[in-house]
C-alpha cells in the first residue's frame, strides 16, 4: 500500500531539507527522498564549503526554529570588499549599524546538522535517506516515487530539489538553457595571520574571482576564512596538485596581503562552473526548487539564498491555497508559483552572469572602466542601497517566511 503524504520532495539537502521543515511549519506532510548518507554528509571535512546566508534566509532559518541551533556557529559578514585586483577604486558595502548584518557565514556541515536534527525531530517529515527512487509518476489524482526497495510513496505534488542534474527534470522534460563557463571553484579554509574583521572580500582578476569569505576563530583562537578561488578549466587540475607550500604562496599573492600570511590550509576541493535555467519551474503536479531550477555563477553568493527564496515562495502558495481548500498539487497554485519565482531567478541569474563576463574582460582599459563604475556607485547612496538590499535579500516581494 502506499504511504500517502501532502508533497513528496525528491532531494534532501540543504534547499529540499529546509522546504520540508518549512511546509511542516504550516502543517504540510513531506516524503523526503534523498540518495546520500546523512553520516557522510555530516563528517568532519566531508567537502569543506561554506554558504553566505543572507539576511532574508536567516529570517527563514528563524521562522522555522532552526536559527538557535545555528547562531553559535555564525560568523557575521559585516561588510563585502569589491576589489578589481586590489587596484584603487573599489567599493565596500557596510550597512549602517540599525540595519545588522549582511548576512552570516556558516560551513555547509552546521546548516546540515541543523536541519537534519529538525528533521528527525518533526512527525510531519517521513525522511527516506540513502534511498534511490526508480520510478516517478504525475497524474491528475497525485503523485508517486517508487524506491529500490519496492517501497511507494504517495503525495498531492512531487518536489524537485536534486540539485543541477536533478533527474526528475529531466523524466518530466523541461527544457533547460545551460553553458559551461569553462572555469572551477577551489575550494579551501584558510588559517591566517590577521582578523578578517568580519569583512568579506571579492577580488576580481581576469580568470576568475577570488573570494575571502569570514568564519569564526577555531577553538584555539586562530582566524579564519574560506577561500573560493575560480580559476579556468585548463589550470584547475595543476593548481589542485600544487604542494602546500605552492598553493599557501599562490593564495597569499592574490590576497595581496589584506589578511596577512596564510598560516594553514585546509583540504582543497574543486568543482565546476556553469550556468542553466529552465525554461519552467512547474509541470503538471510539479514543482523545482533550488539548483534543480536554476544554477548560477557563485561570484555573488546568491545561489543557496535564490533556492531558500523558491522555499518561501512556494509554501506561501501552498498554505494560502490550503486556506481556499486547494489541494498543494492544484494548477492554479502552480501558475502562481511560477509567476513569483520565474522571473525573480531569471533576473539575478542573469545579473549574476553578467557580473561574471564584464569582470572577466582582460586588459587595463576593461579595468579602469570597471573602477570607475565602482566610484560611481560609491558616490551614489540609492544605487549603493539597491545592492545592499539585493545582497542581504531583501529586495523584491519577499514571502513572508523570509521576512522578519
Amino acid at each position: 500500500m502506499d504511504e500517502h503524504r501532502d508533497l513528496v520532495i525528491l532531494g534532501g539537502g540543504l534547499v529540499g531539507m529546509t522546504l520540508a521543515l518549512a511546509a511542516a511549519k504550516k502543517g504540510f506532510s513531506s516524503h523526503v527522498i534523498d540518495r546520500a548518507d546523512p553520516a557522510e554528509l555530516t563528517a568532519e571535512g566531508f567537502d569543506g564549503r561554506a554558504s553566505a546566508i543572507s539576511t532574508a534566509s536567516w529570517n527563514l532559518f528563524r521562522n522555522i526554529g532552526i536559527a538557535p541551533a545555528l547562531e553559535p556557529q555564525a560568523c557575521p559578514i559585516a561588510s563585502i570588499a569589491v576589489s578589481d585586483r586590489l587596484r584603487p577604486g573599489g567599493i565596500a558595502f557596510t550597512p549602517a549599524e540599525h540595519e545588522g548584518t549582511l548576512g552570516r557565514m556558516f560551513a555547509n556541515r552546521a546548516l546540515r546538522l541543523a536541519l537534519f536534527e529538525a528533521a528527525r525531530a518533526q512527525p510531519l517529515i517521513a525522511w527516506h535517506a540513502s534511498a534511490r527512487v526508480t520510478g516517478r509518476e504525475r497524474s491528475e489524482h497525485g503523485v508517486r516515487a517508487t524506491l529500490a526497495d519496492g517501497s511507494r510513496l504517495a503525495g498531492a505534488l512531487l518536489i524537485g530539489a536534486e540539485g543541477r542534474q536533478s533527474p526528475t527534470r529531466e523524466d518530466a522534460g523541461i527544457a533547460i538553457a545551460k553553458w559551461d563557463y569553462r572555469h572551477r571553484a577551489i575550494i579551501a579554509g584558510l588559517t591566517h595571520e590577521q582578523p578578517h574583521g568580519n569583512v568579506a572580500w571579492e577580488i576580481f582578476y581576469p580568470a576568475g574571482p577570488f573570494a575571502l569569505l569570514p568564519m569564526l576563530d577555531d577553538s584555539n583562537g586562530q582566524h579564519r576564512s574560506a577561500l573560493v578561488w575560480t580559476v579556468s578549466e585548463g589550470d584547475a587540475a595543476g593548481t589542485l596538485k600544487l604542494s602546500d607550500r605552492a598553493f599557501t604562496a599562490e593564495v597569499e599573492a592574490r590576497m595581496g596581503g589584506v589578511l596577512g600570511a596564510v598560516t594553514a590550509l585546509g583540504a582543497r576541493s574543486s568543482y565546476p562552473l556553469g550556468f542553466h535555467h529552465t525554461a519552467r519551474i512547474t509541470e503538471s503536479r510539479l514543482a523545482l526548487v533550488g539548483d534543480a531550477a536554476h544554477g548560477i555563477h557563485p561570484i555573488a553568493g546568491q545561489g543557496l539564498n535564490l533556492g531558500l527564496r523558491d522555499v518561501g515562495a512556494l509554501v506561501e502558495v501552498l498554505d494560502e491555497g490550503a486556506r481556499l481548500g486547494l489541494e498543494p498539487g492544484d494548477a492554479q497554485l502552480l501558475a502562481r508559483y511560477e509567476r513569483w519565482r520565474g522571473l525573480d531567478s531569471f533576473m539575478v541569474a542573469l545579473a549574476t552572469d553578467g557580473l561574471t563576463r564584464l569582470f572577466g574582460i582582460p586588459g587595463d582599459t576593461a579595468s579602469a572602466v570597471r573602477r570607475l563604475g565602482m566610484a560611481g556607485v560609491e558616490r551614489l547612496p540609492p544605487l549603493k542601497r539597491w545592492f545592499m538590499d539585493e545582497a542581504r535579500g531583501m529586495a523584491g516581494d519577499l514571502p513572508e517566511l523570509l521576512r522578519a
